[in-house]
């Protein structure tokens, strides 16, 4: 019987509640969807504990992340964000969040729902992986890049495949907390 370990990635106790509340956990809501994808994209270049500190700015910047008003977002709104320290001001991450916003209503429109799109990148249920080690997990896989080149394609931004990846991991479509970690066998049993 294998001890329990947690995932050694989470180092704060912000990272640690998310780790124990959210991280893997299937989500099939499109506004948590939708915001977990930018705070992702946001991310780039950052740690996911600099992403969780802004969470709350980030909801309020961005109308909880309410895409169709998010969609119409003019220059004006662009250049109030780029002056809000709460988030992330980088210009073309702002500008990312408003395409994506008008591309994800596009997919809605085409699949019903958001979350049908994505699900369907991984057959509809989430893949369990059982890894042992952080190093065992990869930064992309074939579903990241699918997922990636269709986003993109899309229209969509800040999409790579190791971006698609986390997300993949972050909303419970990959079960990657390892076998020693006790959210391994609770996520998978969410399935």
């Amino acid at each position: 019987m294998l001890k329990p370990l947690p995932c050694p990635w989470p180092k704060t106790d912000l990272d640690r509640a998310y780790h124990d509340a959210e991280w893997g956990v299937p989500l099939h809501d499109d506004r948590a969807l939708f915001e977990l994808l930018i705070l992702e994209g946001a991310q780039a270049g950052l740690s996911w504990s600099t992403i969780l500190k802004k969470r709350a700015n980030y909801r309020r910047a961005f109308d909880g992340f309410d895409t169709e008003k998010i969609a119409r977002y003019d220059t004006n709104k662009a250049a109030v964000l780029l002056a809000d320290t709460g988030i992330v001001r980088n210009r073309l991450k702002i500008a990312a969040t408003i395409r994506n916003a008008q591309s994800f209503l596009a997919v809605q429109k085409e699949f019903s729902t958001f979350d049908r799109y994505l699900w369907a990148f991984v057959g509809g249920k989430p893949i369990v992986n059982r890894r042992r080690a952080t190093e065992d997990i990869p930064t992309r896989t074939q579903e990241s890049d699918a997922l990636s080149k269709d986003l993109l394609s899309r229209g969509f931004k800040f999409v790579g495949s190791t971006i698609c990846h986390a997300f993949m991991q972050a909303s419970g479509m990959v079960n990657d907390h390892l076998v020693t970690c006790p959210r391994h066998a609770v996520c998978s049993k969410l399935s």
